[in-house]
């Protein structure tokens, strides 16, 4: 009897651990590469999330015309669609924005709210968000890119590192827990781009309420409240000397420091 009640208890916890569906947010920006293709810098573009199987999960973003209809055809076929029609009715576009081609290569800003096309909250555990983006007729002028995260009870921060294709890239899962401070929870961040050659940094940060910039010899520079538990805090430096700083910041509880480079 006792055997077979561990037993059950340990299905019961294997089946709460497994389906645990933790509420949050995925922020995900970067800014494209410009290229030149066919007509100058017009493009097409699709985002996406995708389980860590590449299984398709929702589409965040599509940005395409009837001439580039073949042009996205890995996010077409994952979808649901045919990969010479990005525009058909059978691309699962649920929840997603659209927009015509693109005239530019501009930085994207990509959200995410955990759910998948019927509004569900998705199980705990490994994702992707994928990006395919074209500039050229044929299978040159094209590329895709998965980033991998965790989705779950914890902050997940990073900065994957630039490429031919696409720079100052951050990500972070933020937990809807992380809006309120535990304990055990760091202030995190991503700060980009770093080295800066105009003295601007852009501070992507999770669970801090405030943020402090001090030089070498130990004096603040720059101190501030922040208005959010999580979010984006631009800071200049432009008018100090080229050096390195340190950027702390503080959720009352813990605090995290970042070396950072200013090189005008």
């Amino acid at each position: 009897m006792i055997m077979k009640i561990s037993s059950t208890i340990f299905t019961l916890l294997l089946s709460f651990v497994t389906f645990t569906q933790t509420t949050g947010t995925l922020t995900f920006k970067y800014t494209p590469t410009s290229h030149s293709g066919y007509s100058g810098t017009k493009n097409v573009l699709a985002i996406w999330i995708q389980n860590s199987a590449g299984a398709f999960v929702k589409t965040r973003s599509r940005n395409a015309g009837g001439g580039t209809a073949d042009h996205l055809p890995t996010w077409a076929v994952n979808s649901g669609g045919l990969s010479t029609n990005c525009l058909s009715s059978s691309c699962n576009m649920i929840g997603a924005t659209s927009g015509a081609t693109l005239s530019s290569f501009t930085a994207k800003n990509i959200t995410w709210d955990g759910t998948d096309v019927t509004g569900a909250v998705v199980a705990d555990g490994t994702y992707k968000i994928t990006v395919q983006s074209t500039w050229n007729h044929g299978g040159t002028g094209t590329t895709t890119r998965s980033f991998t995260f965790v989705k779950g009870p914890n902050s997940d921060v990073q900065a994957p590192a630039n490429d031919g294709n696409f720079t100052n890239i951050t990500l972070y899962w933020n937990p809807a827990s992380a809006t309120g401070v535990e304990e055990n929870e760091l202030a995190t961040a991503i700060i980009y781009p770093n080295p800066t050659t105009d003295g601007l940094f852009n501070v992507d940060y999770v669970n801090a309420n405030s943020i402090k910039v001090v030089n070498l010899v130990g004096m603040t520079i720059l101190e501030d409240k922040l208005d959010a538990q999580s979010g984006t805090k631009n800071i200049d430096l432009s008018g100090f000397t080229n050096g390195i700083y340190i950027v702390s910041l503080s959720n009352g509880l813990k605090t995290s420091e970042y070396k950072i480079v200013l090189d005008k």
